[in-house]
Parts: structure tokens; sequence; C-alpha cells
């Protein structure tokens, strides 16, 4: 069972988590749908309504990187991209694969790799087609987004399954679910790397 103090913020977020949710995944996408998809394991959100605030934060964001490249091309990657991973040679290296495989890219990169602000910059400067982007972005991030609230879903769903046996599962499920998470990074970081490397 949930102490006083844990009770008062499971009252506060769903009450008023809604609020906080989409802001916070447009943000922050894959660690606020992770936790909003364990509470609303715990009853304090609707599954649904999170899936869909997760798919719709993250197109958010993307769009507004595409933006970016769009409006302000590489000028934005010289003065901004080194502070969230963007370099100049990086986008000019990507702009190969948006010549013949753009909507490819952003599928493959939304769902698989680590390189989502790079690739959505890279897709505004070469003026990638909008609503190709936005098609492509929407797809990969249905299976993306899907995973994560599957997983934290059942994380929750575990942890409320033996909470009043074992006090302390809880803080061990969470550290699973970062884990797990950090897991994940990784290999999207390492997938960016293989399928963005020069050819020789």
């Amino acid at each position: 069972m949930l102490d006083q103090s844990g009770r008062i913020i499971f009252h506060f977020l769903r009450h008023y988590g809604y609020w906080l949710m989409l802001p916070l995944m447009v943000i922050e996408g894959p660690v606020a749908t992770l936790f909003a998809a364990i509470m609303a394991s715990l009853g304090a959100f609707n599954i649904f309504v999170v899936l869909i605030f997760s798919i719709a934060g993250d197109l958010i964001g993307d769009v507004l990187f595409y933006c970016l490249g769009y409006k302000f091309g590489l000028n934005f990657v010289r003065k901004i991209g080194k502070y969230i991973g963007i370099t100049e040679k990086l986008v000019n290296k990507m702009e190969n694969y948006f010549i013949h495989h753009g909507g490819k890219t952003i599928f493959l990169v939304k769902s698989t790799t680590g390189l989502c602000w790079a690739t959505f910059v890279s897709a505004g400067i070469v003026r990638m087609d909008f609503r190709k982007f936005l098609k492509y972005s929407f797809y990969g991030g249905i299976i993306w987004s899907g995973f994560l609230v599957v997983m934290g879903y059942f994380y929750g769903y575990l942890w409320r399954e033996i909470r009043d046996n074992i006090n302390w599962i809880g803080w061990i499920i969470f550290a699973i679910a970062i884990a797990t998470f950090v897991a994940i990074n990784i290999y999207k970081k390492q997938q960016a790397k293989k399928m963005f490397v020069e050819k020789k």
C-alpha cells in the first residue's frame, strides 16, 4: 500500500497529471511516457490517453525541429547544434539518405535509432515534403510510443501484483525500468552509428 505522501502524489497526478503529461512528452517523450504508463497501470491515468499523448508529444517535437531546420538551415546547426548533439558533418552526411530514402530514413530513425533531433533538423534543411515527413514520423512514433507504453504498463502491473508481499519491490521495479530504458537508448545509439557510418 502507498504511504500518506505517496497517496497525495497519486491523487495529484490523477487529477492534474494530464495537464503536465503532453508538455513533458514534447520535452522528453520516452521518460515521460514510461512513467505515465506505469501510473496508468496503477489507475492514475487512462492507458489509451497516455498512448495518444505520447504519439502527439513526439510528433510536436519532431515538427519543431523540422521547422528549425527549414527556417534557419545550417546556421541553427552551427550555433545551437553542438549543445544537442547535432553537427554540420552529421547533417551533411544525412542529406544523402534523404535524397533517395527520405520517408524510410524518418521511419527507421524514429523507431530504431538515437539520432532523431539531427534527422528532423536535416529533413527541414533539405526541404523534405512536410506531409511525407509527418506521415513517416507518425508511423515510427506509433511503434516507439507503443513499445514504451506496453513496457511501462507491464512494470506497473508487476509492482501492483506483488507490492503487498514485498514492501520495497517498487524501488526494484523502478530500477529495472530505468535500466531497460538506458539499455534501449544505448542500442539506439549503436544502431545510429551503423546507419550513418561513412562508406569507404
